[in-house]
């Protein structure tokens, strides 16, 4: 259940609110039916997501869950730090944090429970675009993962 479902350029984006913090933003199809944000919460961030998607350099202010291992929470640091329109491949935010491997941040990556907020598809890997949301292969999540980078003025490879 969602406390939320927007649309988006690529399909639908839900979300999820719990204890007064976002609790999981999920990219959708776009079949997903639509849902009226049902809380403030879940209204601030779809009102955030939505002004995003019109301008990629938008920022996010938005209590999120504590989610995560020390290590995927340090991985998703990093990534917060990768600007709109810059990429990082995952060995590069490896030697960034430190202590790390490409295929550690990777999975971490796709652990993410905050996409757009926290920006897993600015990482990239050193030979093309990479997974996303724990999906390889070509379909729906690497579509996503191309627009993002588009919108933001990034070819993706």
């Amino acid at each position: 259940m969602f406390n939320a479902v927007i649309d988006a350029p690529f399909g639908k984006v839900g979300i999820r609110t719990e204890g007064g913090r976002v609790s999981e933003i999920v990219y959708l199809t776009a079949d997903a039916p639509g849902v009226v944000p049902d809380c403030d919460l879940a209204g601030r961030a779809a009102g955030q997501i939505a002004r995003y998607f019109e301008c990629a350099s938008a920022d996010f202010d938005l209590p999120l869950a504590e989610r995560g291992t020390p290590f995927q929470r340090r991985v998703w640091q990093g990534i917060d730090t990768i600007a709109a329109g810059a990429v990082l491949t995952y060995g590069q935010l490896a030697e960034r944090i430190g202590g790390s491997s490409p295929r550690a941040v990777g999975q971490a990556c796709g652990s993410n429970r905050f996409p757009l907020v926290i920006p897993c598809h600015r990482v990239v890997a050193a030979s093309g675009l990479g997974g996303f949301a724990h999906h390889g292969g070509e379909g729906f999540f690497r579509d996503v993962k191309r627009w993002l980078l588009a919108h933001e003025g990034v070819e993706a490879r």
